[in-house]
């Protein structure tokens, strides 16, 4: 291989086109440090498996759908333990810090992380921030062991606690300094990641022996280069229970509607995937996918015609769609949360008073409204996510150990990896609407797509990525006479 392309970006090119996005490492900047025998080596759970230590050179590829003449692309760095560690497991005075949102799997992640340096590497000093970024300089610290994280994956939300903002990037890597922790795992999503390569590049600056890992926490799946973010299948499995009694709702009476919100506030993933799941849904509205009310083709006429169809009708929106369409009447579009994100109106609320005022003289039907976002996200995770929160943990684990440092892990085409901190922050991963899972869920709803494909002109292809123009038929969004750009 040929050496990196440069300092700030870890890129090392090689024949036919190979390129490796590597994560950083403690010796990039540190000179001469001394390593250990992995104590893996001696743990006799680990006995039995042939070749458990990853080699050197072992990359996941970015791609796996490739053509014969296609270069070999961007690959990164597998996870997993190797045979030489730098640090021992004396040394090591490690800490959690879970940040933003609730999410299901936030507590599994924290337990695996320390039952995985405890266990594995016979670490015994590991401690949790309070209360997110600032609890690093405002709050005590909680000291953890196996015994204290026991049973936490049973419950909801975080022990640690959580916040939004908070982050002065002196204050906590002087924190960190001072208190003598040498490796710091970051819980948390995509602003919560940013945050953490800022803390890494000044720990790199100070030249300090602390290993950052990142473990992306997003209920959304709105994290790109990763399959998917822990708690999204807990998520859309337990949306169901919401869809579920919107249906029954909407059959029990003439004309019944239920209309669910489902969490998603820039990438309607959650309810893409719940609406596939459930078969009981006739519309799907998503951030990605811009619609109208009013008109041939809008909503409205949608709605009367599955109503005259089946007599009832089941809608699911995520909360980041249709933001458009009552912007003009309210004010907040502009304002952000602690964490830099849009305060985003209720699309529901908003929409099932519209319906209701639309159809008042023209049909009697009866509109029920579920919100469950705050149930779904502070439940425990299910089965398939416990499973995903213990190979994340042990992979950040097996990283830190290992030296490197300024990394995310993430299963990347089913293998999980080490993935530079600005892959995972430099955009945000969207359902592509011309993509053949949208086409699926089309063709199940049965639903219009608001846009018709006679006046969605590409304005570039990017690996399938790109922006659209969309002009409804009646030409308006809602009561704008303008065109909406669709990211695809």
């Amino acid at each position: 291989m040929a050496s990196p392309a440069n300092s700030d970006r870890k890129i090392i090119t090689g024949p036919a086109g190979y390129v490796l996005e590597d994560v950083p490492h403690l010796s990039d900047y540190i000179p001469s440090l001394p390593t250990y025998p992995n104590p893996l080596q001696d743990n006799p759970a680990y006995s039995v498996v042939k070749q458990y230590f990853v080699d050197e050179d072992d990359t996941i590829p970015h791609k796996i759908v490739v053509h014969p003449d296609t270069p070999r692309g961007t690959h990164f760095r597998r996870a997993g333990p190797r045979q030489r560690v730098y640090f021992e497991p004396d040394d090591v005075l490690a800490c959690i810090v879970t940040c933003g949102g609730l999410c299901p799997g936030l507590n599994t992640v924290t337990r695996e992380i320390v039952c995985g340096l405890a266990y594995m590497y016979g670490v015994k000093r590991i401690l949790g921030i309070d209360g997110g970024y600032r609890g690093f300089y405002a709050k005590n610290t909680v000291p953890l062991d196996p015994k204290v994280v026991n049973d936490i994956h049973k419950r909801g939300g975080t022990v640690l606690g959580t916040s939004r903002g908070g982050h002065d990037t002196a204050k906590i890597v002087d924190s960190i300094q001072d208190r003598g922790i040498n490796q710091v795992y970051i819980i948390g999503g995509d602003g919560t990641q940013k945050g953490a390569a800022v803390i890494f590049e000044e720990i790199r600056r100070r030249g300090l022996k602390v290993a950052v890992a990142g473990i992306p926490k997003t209920i959304d799946n709105d994290i790109p280069v990763i399959d998917r973010s822990f708690g999204f299948d807990t998520a859309v499995e337990e949306a169901q229970r919401a869809i579920n009694a919107a249906h029954v709702e909407a059959t029990s009476t003439e004309n019944g509607i239920g209309l669910v919100k489902l969490m998603g506030r820039y990438s309607g993933f959650i309810a893409m995937h719940a609406t596939l799941a459930s078969r009981d849904v006739d519309c799907c509205l998503i951030p990605e996918s811009p619609f109208y009310l009013e008109g041939e083709g809008g909503l409205f006429e949608f709605i009367e015609k599955r109503l005259k169809e089946n007599g009832h009708m089941v809608i699911v929106i995520a909360e980041g769609a249709g933001q458009e369409l009552l912007s003009e009447s309210m004010q907040s579009m502009t304002l952000k949360d602690a964490s830099g994100n849009k305060l985003l109106h209720d699309i529901g609320l908003w929409i099932s008073h519209r319906i209701k005022d639309h159809f008042a003289k023209k049909m009697t039907i009866n509109l029920k409204y579920i919100d469950p976002t705050y149930m779904i996200r502070a439940i425990p995770s299910n089965a398939s996510d416990n499973v995903y929160c213990t190979l994340l943990a042990q992979s950040a684990v097996h990283g830190a150990m290992a030296g490197y440092t300024g990394f995310t892990v993430g299963l990347v085409n089913g293998r999980h990896s080490y993935i530079p901190f600005y892959r995972i922050t430099e955009k945000q991963n969207e359902v592509v609407i011309t993509d053949r899972m949208w086409a699926r869920l089309l063709s199940s709803t049965n639903q219009p797509s608001f846009m018709n494909h006679k006046e969605v002109s590409p304005e570039k292809k990017d690996e399938g990525a790109g922006k659209m123009t969309w002009i409804p038929e009646n030409g308006q969004v809602g009561d704008q006479e303008e065109a909406v750009n669709i990211s695809v």
